[in-house]
């Protein structure tokens, strides 16, 4: 293991936290169609939203592994470049959402500037040459071929867990796999991130508290600070990374194509524990979504049908328009299966974002 991630170079993570209680699951029997591991993923998929997915013993699995910690060394050398270079990539001037954004510390760097907190979006489509291509720095430029392997990896990946969704939901065949369709524009997108070490802060971390937007999230971490908040207890605990596994997790078009039987859980990050304390944290993550002109409404079909019908009608929006309003904080709170928890529990309901949809 020690060669096929980069974990044994880390201090370890501590052992007297409490962590998230997180199943894992073995990608090689999800393949393999091993009915014990498809109800663990099922049942995960209902309870947290969050489980391991553990990729050793798979060729795909750990294929994506081993790009995953290629592409940990080109998002260290982004960040390492000046900010004024970052900059020109940034956000709301490049786009408003998939771009270079940041937020100051309270540290400074070698020459007494700001230390950043910042993470990079790139977006499927501009990888795979499906869109008019945004500005991106020669780094990128130069490791595509890499970019595109790990996109077409993790949706391959990801179409391997749609599909014994759409089993488990008893939908007809193919009614997940085709709301995602690699070759069509979606909100996909490859993100890094990097947080410098620093002090708890309650306040941070709250402001820090979300779901994913869309579908299925593939995480790398090699550091703690990752938390999710507990379902009945409502306590925040951490979860341990773990050397082989990405850690997966469900976003809100689950939860409305769904009718609330599958959950996307609130999380956040916070500083890295302890023994990681004093550490540069980075993620990796790729996040799945809807096709962006897919409506994020209640299904029809299967177990979704037995699902309790709201009376009160639900603001009804494309994708494309969920990522941009959650994406750019024009549809503010935290959704979960109850609906819009606001900022400042909000009771109002959402008001659908004008957003135009791409071609």
């Amino acid at each position: 293991m020690a060669h096929l991630t980069s974990h044994h170079t880390l201090p370890p993570f501590p052992e007297d936290l409490r962590t998230a209680p997180l199943v894992s699951v073995s990608f090689a029997k999800l393949e393999a169609n091993h009915n014990e591991s498809s109800s663990d993923f099922f049942q995960a998929c209902k309870e947290l939203g969050f489980f391991y997915l553990d990729f050793v013993g798979s060729k795909l699995g750990e294929t994506i592994i081993s790009e995953a910690e290629e592409l940990n060394k080109v998002q260290k050398e982004f960040f390492a470049l000046p900010n004024e270079v970052k900059d020109v990539y940034g956000r709301p001037h490049l786009h408003p959402f998939y771009a270079y954004r940041y937020t100051e510390t309270e540290g400074k760097d070698e020459n007494g500037a700001p230390l950043r907190n910042a993470n990079y979006n790139l977006r499927k489509d501009d990888i795979l040459g499906q869109c008019e291509r945004l500005a991106c720095h020669p780094l990128i430029l130069e490791h595509q071929d890499l970019f595109e392997r790990y996109i077409r990896h993790c949706r391959a990946a990801v179409d391997v867990l749609l599909e014994h969704l759409n089993t488990h939901l008893q939908l007809p065949p193919g009614t997940l796999a085709n709301l995602h369709r690699i070759h069509e524009r979606s909100g996909d997108h490859v993100r890094f991130t990097q947080n410098h070490p620093g002090a708890f802060s309650e306040d941070r971390a709250r402001s820090a508290e979300h779901t994913d937007f869309g579908s299925l999230t593939i995480l790398f971490n090699w550091l703690g600070g990752l938390q999710v908040r507990l379902p009945v207890t409502d306590e925040w605990v951490y979860v341990k990374p773990i050397p082989g596994s990405c850690i997966v997790n469900l976003g809100d078009a689950m939860v409305k194509f769904t009718a609330g039987i599958l959950r996307s859980n609130i999380h956040r990050v916070v500083p890295a524990p302890s023994t990681q304390a004093h550490l540069t944290r980075n993620s990796l993550v790729f996040f799945t979504r809807p096709e962006d002109k897919v409506v994020l409404k209640r299904l029809k079909g299967g177990i979704i049908d037995d699902q309790p019908q709201s009376e009160i009608p639900e603001p009804e929006m494309t994708s494309h328009e969920w990522i941009m309003g959650k994406g750019t904080g024009r549809l503010p709170g935290v959704f979960t299966s109850k609906g819009f928890e606001g900022k400042a529990r909000n009771p109002e309901p959402p008001v659908p974002v004008p957003v135009s949809i791409p071609a």
